[in-house]
Parts: structure tokens; C-alpha cells; sequence
């Protein structure tokens, strides 16, 4: 798709550039009294959280920016292959990947050694995340992600939307109200921004608060979280632009170094004409901001230009711009308990993406980590709310994101320092030279991380069975479901497992089988299948409600080896009868592709096969062999609330 050919227009990219409209303010809605969840900012953490808990219609969520509208401009524009999954978890993967400009390939420039005022191409390599996910790393503005999660959320079963125009002014926990689980134990008071509100102030009380209100964040200084980390004496400036230029690899991703001017990398942007730049500044001075060097975008383009000679850079329009420090921080703690505390103590504020950790955008890691924050907390309070688990539920997130957050902190001042030609704090060289081959080793050893495919949650007893990672090699505990394909059995459709796991809060069961046919009583897989439908200690027994669907809280999938299965040979279970008529459901029994076998793209043991769980947020939960009855049990037995 091609698009911003006369000019950048914001808005939905499924209109023509001439009919384009930017997104209008949305009408003033009173804030409700009384919440579940409280969510301040509309960033990508605050809307994931939102769009997570739209799903659930018995619980009521509400989600306050003091901004006037939605997000036009700017800001991130990376979408990682993480990223990607979790939009399929949504159903939104689709307008994604057909918009976004797709990353394939890196080009490196450096001075010429014959001619150092001028730069030189090096060496152009393929894009190193390529391969880790059936989705490609892509580019594309941040207002459009929001657009597909706030239509989603409009879409869903509750119809929520976001309040705009407020202003958090104060923010009280009240501790002696915590650990009720029926209290409303915070209080939000916001004060109205726009013209026919002025003066005007609402209060909200809420069971949970989640704090996605960025750098600043006020809901993360209610609850005294403090900030760990420096600033760096260095800034940055960025642009989104349309130029015309010379330079042969404009629509390449490429990181170029000078010789006396400092560095550029530049990102191609969707649509084949925008084009972001980020160039390398002056240093700042001790003490000083970047707000402080009084520059604007035409500084920018100058010092751009210098960089890239000989080539030229006719910039006919700055679509949006901005000036940034580098300085990486993150948050003590992700939510309101005390330090050191136990997981029985039930926390009711959370703080997400840039609101617990910041950084220099170039590596995309903002966006990329700050919704994946809210994926992993969103089932988890749904889960607690709704009754289903035990509150200690909620400890993990902190647990668990934190520890990404601190990877990325540490990956981000590595990267800070290898693109950087002049020094930043704790650089004792009075000038540091760019050396591109390190920060091509760099991108290849960090793909994993800055794809998002290899986030790894810490064992917990969520995150379990690592004995059991022979049987499943290409499964690793801790990290998502790596999604492959499979033949659907019912009517010969290839379907990629992975897109099954939907954000709707239930867990999923993958049972792969062994040699032996699933039709056969005596078969592994058979008495598996029948514990979980027939056993009264089987968790889809004990943990589903009465009256619901047999899917509703664990949503169970098989995959064989055997070419030649018939639907009503197999358990019942795997074609079950649900909703008001009892309509059956075809739709969860697959076979291994001969030509792309799952068994040998993700080292499943033929002769044993396995259970794989999977968490509702993607990430595998625990691998179990077949015949592991009670341990499956066990393993719902320690978080999960008996609903018989």
C-alpha cells in the first residue's frame, strides 16, 4: 500500500489520501463512580490493558487520558514480531501486516577511507529477526495501532472507549482496604481540560489502578515508587519526514556514521515515501536537558545533511519531530506492595511501560515492551476478578516484567554507546568511533530480544515442567508459543497453531500425540483425553463453572501424527457440543503436514509426544508428558479457585 504521496495525512489508512480525515475528538462522557480497573493513559500499555479487558462484560474497566483525542503523530513506529503475535491475539494482525512497511534488510555506511568527508557503503545484510515468527518485524504509525485497539475495544461485548480531557490530579490507596478483595480501596480525582469543562473535577473509586501514564508517570509517584538509573550527556533528535534525495538506500534500514558529524540511522515508514531519521546531537552539559539546547526540526535536517555527504537531503515536509535525551531508568517495583513482600499480599496498583521503564527509542524496544507489560497483567487481574484465581496471581507480574524491563535497560545502554560517536556518561574517550560490524553482532545477538520471541519468564509455578523440555525442544518453557502450522482435520485447512491462543483470558492445551492411534481406548492420548472430560479431579471439572462451555476456561486442541483420522472416531471431547443448541464444535483436531511437520519444526518427541499448556497470555505455562494426569492437575491446583 502506498500512501502520504502529497503530504502526511494521519488517520485510517483504508481511505485514500485525498478523503483522509484525522481522527475527531471524541464527545465528553461523565466518568463513571465506580470501577474494577482504573486505567490512566492511552498509550500502547493503557489500550492493550483496555482492549484485554473489554472481553470480559463482568468487569467493568474504565481507561482517562488528558489529552483532548486519540494520538495523530509520531512516537514509536517499530512493531516487533512479539508485537505482531499479540495483534493476531486480538484478530488485528491482518490490517497490521497488510499496512506496516515490512523491515528485510540493514545497510552499514561509514566514512571513505579515500575521502572521509564522504560516507560509503559497507555492506547490506538481511534483517536478522527474520525467521523467528511467521510475522516480519514491520513499520508503521503508533496512531494506527491505537485506532485497531480502541476499535476493538468499541467492537467488544462491553463497548468501551476511552475518556479524554482529564487530568489525574491526586491518587490514594487506601491501605487499610487492600486486602478486601470486595473494597474499593483507591481513589482518583481528575480535573476536566477542555474549554466547556474548566474548573470541573471527578472523582473515581476503584478495586485496581493501572498506572500507564509514561515517564512522569503521576499514578507511579501516588504509590512512592521511585526510579533507578542515570541519564546519559547525550540527545538525540528525531523526524518523520518526505524528501527527496540521492542517497541510494533510503528505503533501506541504515545506520551511517561520519567522521566529524556523528551518526543517523534511518527506518523507512509505511506507505514507500515517509522516511524517520534519528541524528546524533551535541553533547549536553552537565545538568542540562534537552529542552535546553533550544533546537527544532530544521537543526535536525542541518545537521542530517552534513551527515550524509554527498548525498543530499531535500526535506519538503516534517511530518513530526522531537528531541530526546538518552538516559535508561527503571522502576523498583512494578505495583504498590511494599519491597520484599510475599506473594499473599494482594497488590492493587500496577505501573506499566514508560510509567516503570525508560530508554532511548532507536533499538523499537518502547511500544515493544510497554504492551507486552499490560498482555501479561490484563488476564492476570481478569482471571482474580472474575474469581477464577487465587489473588496471588498478581505478584507475577511484577516478578516476571520487571525482570524483562531490566534486560532491556542493559541492552539499551549497550546499544546507546555503540551508535554513539561522541562520548555519554561513564565514557571516559573523548571520542568514541562507530564501529558498525559491532553493532551488526549486536542486532544479531539481540534479535531474539528485540523480536520479542525470546522473552523468558522466570520458573514459578506458572511457569513449570522444565524437566519435561526434552519431549518439546522447539517449545521452551517461559517463552510463547511458537507458533506452527497444522491440517485441521474436519476439513483439510492449514492453521497456525499459534493463532488459536486469543486474548480472551482462557488457557489452552495442546496435546501433541505419541505413535499409537488416538482412536485406540488403550492409546496415551485416548485416557488423556478422557481424564480431562470424564475425571471429577480433572482441572476442566473442577474449574469450570457450572453451565458454561466446556472451552470456556480451558480450550483444549489436539495434533497427531496419523494422516487418516475421521472426526467422530475420536473422544467426544475434541468435538464438543457447545452453546444454546449444542452446536458441535469442529474445530480443535489437527494432523502434522507431511511437508512442514510441527513434530520436527519444534523437536516433539514422536515416540512420547507431549502436553503443552499454554498460558492466555501465549507463553508456555508447562510441558507434561501424556500420561502426566495428576500433575496437570497440580499444576492449575496451586493458583486456580474450584468453581464446582
Amino acid at each position: 500500500m502506498q500512501y502520504h504521496l502529497n503530504g502526511f495525512k494521519p488517520g485510517n489508512y483504508q481511505v485514500p489520501d485525498e478523503a483522509r480525515e484525522p481522527y475527531p475528538d471524541p464527545p465528553i462522557v461523565d466518568l463513571p463512580n465506580e470501577v474494577d480497573v482504573l486505567i490512566i493513559g492511552t498509550g500502547p500499555a493503557g489500550l492493550t490493558m483496555a482492549r484485554q479487558l473489554s472481553e470480559f462484560k463482568d468487569i467493568k474497566t474504565c481507561i482517562v487520558d488528558m489529552a483532548s483525542g486519540p494520538l495523530l503523530f509520531g512516537r514509536a513506529d517499530g512493531i516487533s514480531c512479539r508485537t505482531m503475535e499479540i495483534m493476531e491475539a486480538f484478530n488485528s494482525s491482518e490490517m497490521v501486516v497488510k499496512e506496516t512497511y515490512q523491515l528485510k534488510q540493514n545497510t552499514f555506511w561509514e566514512p571513505d577511507e579515500d575521502n572521509p568527508e564522504n560516507i560509503k557503503l559497507t555492506h547490506k545484510i538481511a534483517d536478522a529477526r527474520a525467521g523467528l515468527s511467521e510475522f516480519t518485524h514491520g513499520i508503521v504509525n503508533q496512531a494506527r495501532l491505537h485506532e485497531l485497539l480502541v476499535d476493538g475495544m468499541e467492537r467488544s461485548v462491553t463497548h468501551l472507549s476511552p475518556h479524554y480531557s482529564r487530568e489525574l490530579v491526586e491518587m490514594n490507596i487506601d491501605d487499610n482496604l487492600t486486602q478486601d478483595l470486595d473494597a474499593y480501596p483507591i481513589t482518583a480525582t481528575f480535573k476536566r481540560t477542555d474549554d466547556a469543562g474548566a474548573g470541573k473535577t471527578e472523582t473515581v473509586k476503584a478495586r485496581y489502578i493501572v498506572g500507564c501514564d509514561g515517564a512522569r508517570s503521576k499514578v507511579r509517584k501516588g504509590m512512592n515508587i521511585a526510579l533507578q538509573g542515570d541519564s546519559a550527556n547525550k540527545a538525540w533528535g528525531v523526524m518523520d519526514i518526505l524528501l527527496i534525495t540521492d542517497f541510494p538506500d533510503i528505503r533501506v534500514k541504515s545506520f551511517i556514521q561520519s567522521k566529524d558529524h556523528g551518526a543517523v540511522m534511518t527506518i523507512p515508514r509505511e506507505g514507500g515515501y515517509l522516511c524517520r531519521f534519528y541524528v546524533e546531537l551535541d553533547l549536553l552539559g552537565k545538568d542540562k536537558r534537552a529542552a535546553d539546547m533550544k533546537l527544532n526540526e530544521q537543526d535536525i535536517i542541518a545537521k542530517a545533511q552534513k551527515i550524509f555527504h554527498p548525498y543530499t537531503l531535500d526535506v519538503k515536509e516534517v511530518a513530526w519531530w522531537s528531541i530526546y535525551e538518552v538516559g535508561q531508568r527503571i522502576a523498583e517495583r512494578f505495583d504498590n506492595r511494599p519491597a520484599g513482600s510475599s506473594e499473599d499480599i494482594i497488590p492493587r496498583g500496577f505501573v506499566a511501560g514508560d510509567a516503570c521503564h525508560t530508554h532511548s527509542p532507536k533499538g523499537g524496544w518502547g511500544l515493544n515492551t510497554s504492551l507486552p507489560d499490560t498482555f501479561n497483567l490484563g488476564w492476570k487481574l481478569a482471571a482474580v476478578l472474575q474469581g477464577r484465581s487465587r489473588p496471588k496471581l498478581l505478584s507475577t507480574y511484577c516478578t516476571e516484567r520487571r525482570k524483562v524491563a531490566q534486560q532491556l535497560i542493559d541492552a539499551d545502554r549497550e546499544l546507546s554507546r555503540l551508535v554513539a560517536t561522541r562520548p555519554t556518561a561513564g565514557d571516559d574517550s573523548e571520542q568514541a568511533k562507530v564501529d558498525t560490524a559491532k553493532i551488526e553482532a549486536f542486532m544479531k545477538r539481540q534479535s531474539g530480544f528485540v523480536a520479542g520471541t525470546s522473552i523468558e519468564y522466570y520458573p514459578s509455578y506458572i511457569c513449570t515442567g522444565q524437566e519435561n523440555q526434552h519431549l518439546a525442544t522447539g517449545f521452551n518453557i517461559g517463552q510463547r508459543f511458537h507458533s506452527a502450522e497444522a491440517t485441521r482435520v474436519a476439513d483439510g485447512r492449514s492453521q497456525h497453531l499459534g493463532h488459536l491462543v486469543k486474548a480472551d483470558g482462557r488457557w489452552r492445551i495442546f496435546l501433541f500425540g505419541d505413535m499409537q492411534t488416538p482412536t485406540d481406548p488403550s492409546s496415551a492420548a485416548y485416557q488423556f483425553i478422557d481424564f480431562l472430560a470424564n475425571d471429577e479431579s480433572s482441572p476442566v471439572h473442577k474449574y469450570t463453572p457450572k453451565g458454561a462451555d466446556i472451552d470456556s476456561v480451558f480450550d483444549t486442541y489436539a495434533v497427531f501424527q496419523q494422516q487418516d483420522l475421521a472426526m467422530h472416531d475420536l473422544h467426544d471431547y475434541l468435538w464438543p457440543a457447545k452453546g444454546k443448541y449444542g452446536l458441535r464444535d469442529y474445530e480443535k483436531v489437527f494432523h502434522a503436514e507431511a511437508s512442514n511437520d510441527i513434530y520436527d519444526l519444534r523437536g516433539i518427541d514422536r515416540s512420547a509426544g507431549c502436553v503443552v499448556i499454554v498460558r492466555p497470555d501465549q507463553h508456555i505455562a508447562s510441558i507434561l508428558p501424556v500420561t502426566a494426569h495428576e500433575e496437570l492437575t497440580k499444576f492449575f491446583d496451586v493458583f486456580m479457585i474450584e468453581q464446582r
